[in-house]
């Protein structure tokens, strides 16, 4: 069925706005209510039951019957072409994407042309969200200059020009002593370090989950070994220095446990896992096909129930897209030549409330999730509902069956691994600070 919808200028934020008759989640407050939400002013007014809710005479009046009135969401690991890759991705397309997927507040990645390694290009990165997108843009500084691993960057003066944490992308550090020296360093002003834990010489020319299915296709295989040793690493120098952590994304119920085990400690550590990681498995891979190869690459589907399960006991603190636009010049190959990534902006809500549906996830925890942690861990006030807080959020119609046409993906690539999924639940409505900058319309 297609889908038409409606992106363009933001509407005027000074009329308020009251949506009624909704689902009110606010994981914040652990709220879970039938209400209304007030926005006025750029601002949350209220939050909850209908009667704790003033209504302004002036306002615009929503009726959410059946729909979930949310948080928007947080996006702490995207990728996005600009500068140096327009061709993949730009400002604009990722902020009309991730308005369609309900994501608010996009975190963006240093690997870029040039690296985001010098307070110029933070606040280039800065300057240019703001300019092209209607949606929040924070940029990842690099941790080490040129993501080549060998020296560190300017941690406090890129954290003072904007950057809200710092990591080397795609790049796992293989140097302990800097990754020692980052965390030291940083945890003197808070700073965060985000990690891609994936050993490069245990990766090898590995394409894939290594086990049974990579030999029955005759890929080379990717053992888990090479993401645990890297973030059982990673806790040990937490541990050491008492430096704030976060591994970007983990995929294997070992490293759950080594998670699980580090936070008993009290270690400042915290990990985030991918939607593609939380619903897809290695046998998703099929005939080949490309737009199935990550990093990490996919697991058993015994892993992947794992990190379900990690997400609803907590454990696991971030849902991420790990949004990475590749074209056909990347992409279109044999699998063992084909380019790690897969786009995910409109795709990690619908794709993740598969876990709500079948009752692994509640709500509640899914938004937490997708939502509050994420902002709570970068130091945003964005990801709730609370009177006062900014009045970023997104109403969703659960229940809404349709199927995903990879050409009507407003990203400029289309390398999604849902093409033709069907999904029950979208995105009826994206406010970013009281403004509604996306509408969904049906046909």
């Amino acid at each position: 069925m297609p889908i038409r919808d409606q992106f363009g200028p933001p509407l005027s934020h000074s009329r308020p706005i009251v949506l009624e008759n909704a689902r009110v989640i606010d994981p914040s407050r652990d709220l879970d209510i039938t209400g209304a939400v007030v926005v006025a002013d750029r601002r949350i007014v209220a939050a909850g039951p209908d009667t704790a809710a003033p209504r302004p005479t002036d306002a615009e009046v929503i009726d959410c019957r059946g729909a979930i009135v949310a948080p928007g969401l947080v996006d702490m690991r995207v990728f996005v072409g600009e500068p140096g890759a327009e061709h993949r991705e730009t400002f604009a397309s990722a902020g009309q994407a991730a308005a369609a997927g309900g994501v608010t507040t996009i975190v963006t990645m240093p690997d870029t042309d040039p690296v985001i390694d010098d307070v110029a290009l933070v606040d280039f990165i800065r300057r240019r969200a703001r300019d092209e997108t209607a949606i929040r843009v924070h940029p990842m500084a690099a941790l080490t200059k040129g993501l080549a691993g060998t020296e560190m960057t300017e941690l406090r003066l890129l954290g003072e020009a904007g950057a809200v944490a710092f990591t080397d992308g795609r790049q796992s550090l293989t140097n302990a002593a800097i990754m020692r020296r980052a965390l030291t360093y940083g945890r003197d002003f808070g700073a965060l370090i985000v990690h891609h834990t994936a050993d490069p010489n245990l990766v090898g020319k590995g394409v894939m989950n290594e086990g049974e299915t990579a030999t029955r296709l005759g890929l080379a295989g990717i053992p888990k070994e090479a993401e645990i040793v890297v973030l059982e690493r990673d806790i040990r120098l937490v541990a050491l220095t008492g430096g704030r952590y976060h591994a970007a994304q983990i995929s294997c119920a070992e490293s759950l446990e080594v998670v699980r085990a580090a936070k008993a400690r009290g270690l400042d550590v915290t990990c985030g896992v991918s939607a593609a990681h939380l619903t897809l498995n290695e046998n998703d891979i099929g005939p080949y096909r490309t737009f199935f190869r990550l990093s990490p690459p996919l697991r058993s589907d015994a892993d992947r129930q794992a990190m379900a399960a990690g997400l609803a006991d907590g454990t696991i603190d971030v849902i991420v897209s790990s949004h990475d636009p590749q074209d056909v010049d990347t992409k279109r190959h044999p699998f063992a030549e084909a380019a790690d990534g897969a786009v995910g902006l409109e795709t990690m809500l619908p794709a993740t409330l598969r876990l709500v549906h079948d009752g692994t996830v509640s709500a509640l925890g899914l938004f937490r999730a997708l939502a509050t942690r994420p902002a709570e861990r970068l130091g945003l006030e964005v990801g709730r509902l609370a009177p006062g807080a900014p009045a970023d959020l997104i109403v969703v119609d659960p229940d809404l069956p349709w199927v995903l046409d990879a050409e009507i993906l407003r990203s400029r690539s289309k390398n999604t691994p849902f093409a033709d999924a069907r999904f029950s639940g979208r995105v009826l409505r994206t406010l970013v600070a009281g403004r509604t900058v996306y509408e969904h319309i049906p046909s």
